[in-house]
């Protein structure tokens, strides 16, 4: 359980795939050999994306020791709901030791929008000088648009594009 759930985090915060492109992933779509792999995106595109060495790795460790036999053509089987609702506490339980907002977190059922892995993504690339247009080819937008919701992260960032305030008034 642990291997299956360490990979698909990997997924979610490395590559910045959503949680219905991990679902939807087959076996057949992970190219060992160009070390890529096929995602179903949204509105039916498909994308073809680097897989990075350790996120190959953790898969390979996954298929290897965590996968349970089955005749499934998915990479992740369907987890049972309990075992869903396992990794949905744990990520609850480290997001609350991190001192994080609750606020991307449905506080009923206890379950996270797995999608704050993309936006975190794109927050870190932000930070370490990656372009917005290189963030949204990463993300798989198509406007540029929904790639600029993540500048207003960065605060820094857009404190140098600002004019300076007119006189002595701050």
């Amino acid at each position: 359980m642990g291997r299956r759930d360490y990979a698909i985090l990997l997924l979610l915060a490395k590559l910045g795939l959503r949680a219905d492109e991990v679902a939807t992933l087959t076996l057949d779509d992970v190219d060992w050999r160009a070390s890529e792999i096929l995602v179903r995106a949204k509105g039916r595109r498909r994308a073809r994306m680097l897989i990075p060495p350790d996120v190959g790795a953790v898969i390979v460790a996954y298929l290897r020791n965590g996968r349970p036999k089955s005749s499934c053509r998915r990479l992740f089987v369907r987890p049972h709901t309990r075992a869903r609702r396992r990794l949905c506490f744990r990520m609850c339980d480290h997001h609350d030791r991190q001192g994080r907002s609750r606020s991307r977190w449905n506080r009923r059922l206890r379950t996270p929008r797995f999608h704050i892995f993309r936006y975190s993504l794109a927050t870190e690339l932000l930070r370490s000088g990656a372009t917005l247009s290189e963030i949204g080819q990463l993300l798989r937008h198509e406007s540029h648009d929904t790639t600029r919701i993540y500048a207003k992260v960065d605060i820094d960032a857009l404190r140098t594009l600002s004019l300076p305030w007119p006189g002595d008034v701050q």
